[in-house]
């Protein structure tokens, strides 16, 4: 029989939000009666708005017809990555440097496979577990240590720093995932800090990527939506973003990554080219009924759906993050993002998961899941209908 991927043997057991629903499950079955109520998982709960419903439905009847019918669209629509360049980055990139794909994740794991095991990898510290997890199972870091990865640099970006990292600790030549809004603290950076980034990166050589998945829930002007308003960000950083959590996508798959013409490797080789031939060959291209839905979701009155969505959930983030201050938690996010990152000092992050689902029913994420910097914290997310959120709100009140 083959061997084991010891790339597999290295990772922790359990993802966390597979260990959340296994705990939800065990304390289910243990109080049948009890309604939980979930502000864990970043997953949407709103229905797709009716334009780009509409777009979705239209797509899947154009594919029924001889006329409309179409096959692989490997990068994706030409139409598609147009809108894109236009709507998000005011036309700076062709259609060849954006890359239509199934979400903002699995590009990133993607992009991990192009980039390999031999090379170097920061992250946040907190973050997104994929970003860590998918670096273990490349082999770009090795087994746990009991505080973090093998191999593996956390920049820590907590209350004392502004939650944003020292960036002189970038690695050199090589990668450093970087989000914003943040997934899991809320903090949206600046334009100064991510001009001190992108500094930064091009000094040392290393290549930012760069996840923009929670930009239209930025509501301060002044912040930016995308590392590329940054001069000098083309040479040293490419950006995933996804329909997600802005059109509420999560369950029809559709996402682009922008690989710019500019961005190559120590040698000059094509960053770009490589991504172009890595794609075509482990990856299909989008659903061409998702696609149609992203084409609706971009027009105008597409558009003033993703802010009224937004809106809805940055208001269940409002009453989320009010009733967490009204018990005197400290908490940041909540103003440019949908999550709340709330403090409980001293404490293990799963206790208080554990306390706050058995005293209010209610489920949330524990910050250790995200990083040593998560210790002590735990996530709330603004993804829930409003009803539930009301409720829960109500029900911390039993903390």
């Amino acid at each position: 029989m083959i061997r084991r991927n010891p790339c597999m043997a290295n990772i922790r057991a359990g993802y966390l939000f597979p260990e959340i629903a296994k705990r939800r499950r065990e304390y289910a079955a243990k109080n049948p009666g009890a309604r939980i109520i979930s502000l864990g998982v970043g997953n949407t709960t709103e229905p797709i708005l009716p334009h780009t419903d509409r777009g979705l439905v239209g797509g899947a009847e154009r594919l029924g017809t001889r006329e409309g019918y179409s096959g692989y669209a490997d990068e994706g629509f030409e139409e598609l990555r147009r809108r894109i360049s236009d709507v998000f980055y005011k036309n700076a990139f062709g259609i060849d440097e954006i890359f239509i794909s199934d979400g903002a994740k699995c590009d990133i794991g993607r992009l991990q496979l192009l980039f390999g095991a031999g090379v170097s990898v920061a992250v946040q510290d907190p973050s997104y577990p994929v970003y860590v997890d998918g670096s273990v199972l490349v082999g770009a870091a090795g087994g746990w240590t009991g505080e973090g990865y093998a191999g593996l640099l956390y920049l820590p970006c907590t209350g004392e720093n502004g939650y944003f990292p020292d960036v002189s600790k970038l690695p050199e030549n090589g990668l450093f995932y970087f989000c914003s809004p943040n997934n899991p603290t809320g903090a949206a950076a600046t334009r100064e800090q991510l001009s001190a980034l992108v500094r930064a990166a091009r000094d040392r050589g290393t290549l930012v990527i760069f996840d923009a998945a929670y930009s239209e829930y930025i509501r301060d002007p002044s912040l930016p939506k995308t590392i590329f308003e940054i001069d000098g960000a083309k040479g040293c950083a490419l950006e995933v973003n996804s329909f997600s959590k802005a059109a509420g996508f999560t369950g029809v798959r559709l996402g682009w990554t922008v690989v710019p013409r500019e961005l190559v490797y120590q040698g000059g080789e094509s960053v770009n080219a490589d991504w172009t031939r890595l794609s075509a060959t482990v990856f299909n291209g989008a659903s061409n009924i998702a696609q149609y839905g992203g084409l609706a979701a971009l027009d105008g009155e597409g558009l003033a759906e993703i802010r009224r969505l937004s809106d809805f959930y940055m208001e269940n983030a409002r009453l989320i993050r009010e009733a967490l201050r009204k018990l005197g938690v400290g908490c940041v996010g909540g103003d440019n993002s949908p999550y709340i990152w709330a403090r409980f000092p001293g404490r293990d992050s799963w206790d208080v998961f554990s306390e706050i689902l058995e005293k209010c029913q209610v489920v949330t994420t524990p910050g250790t899941g995200f990083g040593p910097a998560g210790q002590s914290f735990i996530r709330f997310s603004a993804f829930g209908r409003r009803v539930d959120v009301e409720e829960a709100c109500a029900r911390l009140s039993r903390m």
